[in-house]
């Protein structure tokens, strides 16, 4: 099964390569429509739409949900539901293509809720309940997009179909159909989880790692980035817009600030996802949708490597992710952290790696526009805190002494999740200027100062010392060094995010819920629709029944004997 899926995928992968060259070099779009059903006046219609973006997509999606199954191969050897779980993965990459061929919003609503579905089904695989509670607050933060992509699709009755690609042009000057556009930035924001829907992403991290890694490299986490790319005309236009850049700016810095107080292995990485995310929203949000999806793409490669070799680190180290219990590691692993290095300075944006071409690309972009100080340094710090806390990672993994346990099992010769991640890793070398150079019509030429261009080295050089002089000090140092315990327990807890909606708002809407279910739907409510009804046609039913089964004769013949019989009497004593 593992193989099958993995043969598929990457043939699927391949083709839709061939077909996005193709249709970039010819400036191809292919819109495909058919009916399914014809009743009367009414059909409905399936509508596809190919372009280079869609195929470009998912030739990115199908590559590293192949090299991820044929991870799982090693991975999951021990489960016992392993085709199950195939399934299931292949379920969820099956919804993020159709969330991504969709011109039609009912379309994108099947595959956006299938990811939340599937996602839910795929973080309680481990059935404890840290994960259920991880799969709750995941399933219901994500139902708050499904209700306003809904609410979109009733508004959208206004214009007679739900074609949106057609009535973007129109939608954009009318100032009523502004709702729409609030309504998709809210939805994205779910589903990419900025401020304040953030506290369920590293949530997710309960999940398998080969699951981690699909879902936070192409798949869930970037659909929302992907929808606002394809309703950016319509959302440049409306007011909210600056709300969004103001969320995601905050979003990607208080996600590198977590990052460095967090010791879960998958959780840092999880953060610096939510970061990339923030970055991606925010350089969306001034007007730059390819920038954003050349960066969605490149941080799909390197983010599901660095998922991959974490995996194997805690897979070797008997399924330990503090890291404060690592150190040494490369040691044991040279050939992981070969992989794990390489990720993670891409993520850095080392020049001529994948995450450079497009991070630095952004970065200058960023400096050239007409912006305030407020947005430019808040990009600035939050590269300096993605390098700090890089640094950080690598220094208590593999430059620290050991701190591991007295009998440990540590081998690199795990050849099938070695291969999957040689894939990556060449994807991860290549990918930043393979893409540029397919995407970009020309190559972009940013003339600034010197210091500003130069900018991007300074910041990552000051943050990466930064992370190498704290990791090297003791807790008590660090402590006094950074600031007190209580603002430190504060930007730990990710501003107490996870805190307001847990117990905040959903444990409030939730018990709301129950009190609602309980008093109307089987109180009031069950006793004047369906249970009154249920004991009225059942009363009914037994009355009908004498008639159905012709009983009326019987009692009229056996009435009539009695008659007789009584008046016979009567007669007698007369």
């Amino acid at each position: 099964m593992c193989f099958l899926s993995f043969f598929f995928l990457s043939f699927f992968s391949f083709l839709n390569f061939i077909f996005m060259v193709y249709f970039i070099m010819n400036n191809l779009i292919i819109f495909l429509e058919w009916e399914l059903i014809s009743f009367n006046s009414m059909s409905v219609v399936m509508s596809i739409l190919f372009d280079w973006m869609s195929l470009l997509f998912m030739m990115f999606v199908s590559m590293i949900s192949s090299v991820v199954i044929y991870y799982s191969k090693s991975y999951m050897n021990s489960e016992i539901n392993l085709i199950r779980f195939i399934i299931l993965v292949l379920l969820f990459v099956f919804s993020m293509i159709l969330l991504i061929i969709s011109p039609n919003i009912i379309s994108i609503l099947l595959g956006w809720d299938g990811l939340g579905l599937v996602s839910y089904c795929l973080v309680i695989y481990y059935q404890n309940l840290k994960s259920y509670n991880a799969g709750m607050l995941t399933a219901l933060s994500n139902r708050i997009g499904d209700v306003l992509i809904l609410m979109v699709i009733s508004w959208m009755l206004n214009y007679g179909s739900w074609n949106y690609i057609f009535y973007l042009n129109f939608m954009k000057n009318d100032f009523i159909m502004s709702f729409i556009s609030i309504m998709i930035i809210m939805a994205a924001m779910t589903k990419s989880a900025q401020i304040p829907f953030s506290s369920w992403l590293p949530a997710a991290m309960a999940a398998p790692t080969p699951v981690s890694a699909l879902v936070h490299s192409s798949t869930l986490v970037t659909a929302g980035v992907y929808l606002l790319i394809r309703f950016n005309i319509l959302i440049l236009n409306t007011f909210f817009i600056k709300v969004l850049l103001l969320l995601s700016m905050l979003t990607m810095f208080m996600a590198g600030i977590s990052a460095n107080y967090e010791y879960d292995l998958k959780k840092i990485i999880a953060l610096s996802t939510l970061s990339q995310l923030g970055l991606m929203m925010s350089i969306l949000s001034m007007g730059f949708p390819d920038l954003a999806f050349f960066h969605l793409l490149t941080h799909a490669m390197f983010k599901a490597l660095l998922f991959m070799c974490a995996g194997v680190i805690i897979h070797m180290m008997n399924n330990i992710q503090d890291i404060r219990y690592m150190g040494g590691v490369s040691m044991y692993l040279p050939l992981t952290c070969l992989c794990l290095n390489f990720s993670n300075m891409a993520l850095c944006g080392i020049p001529f790696l994948a995450g450079f071409y497009s991070k630095d690309l952004i970065l200058e972009m960023v400096s050239f526009s007409n912006l305030n100080m407020f947005v430019f340094f808040f990009y600035y710090i939050s590269t300096g805190l993605t390098m700090y806390y890089t640094i950080r990672l690598l220094m208590y993994m593999m430059i620290n002494d050991s701190n591991m346990m007295s009998v440990y099992n540590l081998y690199d010769e795990d050849y099938i999740m070695l291969k999957s991640m040689f894939m990556l890793l060449f994807m991860s070398l290549i990918s930043g200027s393979f893409v540029s150079w397919m995407i970009f019509y020309y190559p972009y030429m940013i003339y600034l100062p010197l210091n500003l261009k130069m900018m991007v080295i300074y910041v990552s050089l000051l943050g990466g010392l930064l992370g190498f002089m704290i990791s090297k000090m003791g807790v008590n140092s660090v402590s006094k060094f950074m600031l007190t315990y209580n603002m430190s327990n504060f930007l730990c807890c990710m501003w107490f995010l996870p805190s307001l909606s847990t117990y905040g708002s959903n444990y409030y809407f939730l018990s709301f819920g129950q009190n609602l279910l309980k008093v109307v739907d089987l109180g009031w409510s069950e006793m004047y629709s369906g249970q009154g009804i249920l004991v009225i046609l059942k009363k009914y039913s037994i009355f009908y029944n004498i008639f159905h089964m012709n009983n009326m004769k019987i009692y009229l013949f056996s009435f009539i004997i009695w008659m007789m019989i009584i008046m016979y009497m009567l007669f007698m004593n007369m």
